[in-house]
C-alpha cells in the first residue's frame, strides 16, 4: 500500500514500461514528442470502464490529429485487455499494471469503500502529459460521461499553447 503519493501539474510524469494488449511492451518514452492521455480505470469490461474506453476510442482520430496518444491502464492482465479490446472494438492502447507499480507511482491506488466495506482499488483518473513529459492537467475521481470530450478540449488547448 502506498503513502498516497499525489502528483501535481507541472511535475515530470513518472516513467513506466509495461506489457500492452498484443503482448508487446510500451514505455512512456515511446511517446516522446507526443501528448499522452494516460487514463486509469478500475476493471476491464465493467459498465463505466467500457463506456470510457469506447468514448476515447471514438475520438481517437481527433486526438491523433493533435499528435496525441491515448493509453488506458488497469491492473487487469494482458489477456483480459485483449478480450476487452476485441469485444468492444477498442482502438486505444491498453497496458497491464498487474504488479501495481504504475498505479502506485501515479497515486491512483487508493482505499475505496462500497457498502461499508473498505478495499484497495484504482481511482478513475486521467493525466494529460505534454510533449516534454510534464503533467499538464490531472482529473481525479473522473465521471465517465463526456470525460473523453473534456480531455480532447484540453489536448486541443495544449496544442495551441505549444
Amino acid at each position: 500500500m502506498s503513502d498516497l503519493k499525489k502528483l501535481a501539474e507541472g511535475e515530470t510524469a513518472p516513467t513506466f514500461t509495461a506489457a500492452r494488449d498484443g503482448g508487446e511492451s510500451v514505455s512512456l518514452g515511446d511517446f516522446a514528442g507526443k501528448t499522452v492521455v494516460l487514463y486509469f480505470y478500475p476493471k476491464d469490461d465493467t459498465p463505466g470502464c467500457t463506456k470510457e474506453a469506447i468514448e476515447f476510442s471514438g475520438l481517437l482520430a481527433e486526438f491523433e490529429a493533435q499528435n496525441a496518444v491515448i493509453v488506458g491502464v488497469s491492473r487487469d492482465t494482458v489477456k483480459k485487455h485483449e478480450n476487452f479490446r476485441n469485444k468492444h472494438d477498442l482502438k486505444v492502447v491498453l497496458i497491464s499494471d498487474v504488479g501495481g507499480e504504475i498505479t502506485e507511482d501515479y497515486g491512483v491506488w487508493v482505499e475505496k469503500s462500497m457498502y461499508g466495506r473498505k478495499y484497495m482499488g484504482i481511482e478513475r483518473s486521467t493525466f494529460l502529459i505534454d510533449r516534454k513529459g510534464k503533467i499538464a492537467q490531472i482529473w481525479h475521481k473522473v465521471k465517465v460521461s463526456n470525460h473523453a470530450a473534456d480531455v480532447l478540449q484540453a489536448v486541443e488547448a495544449l496544442s495551441t499553447a505549444d
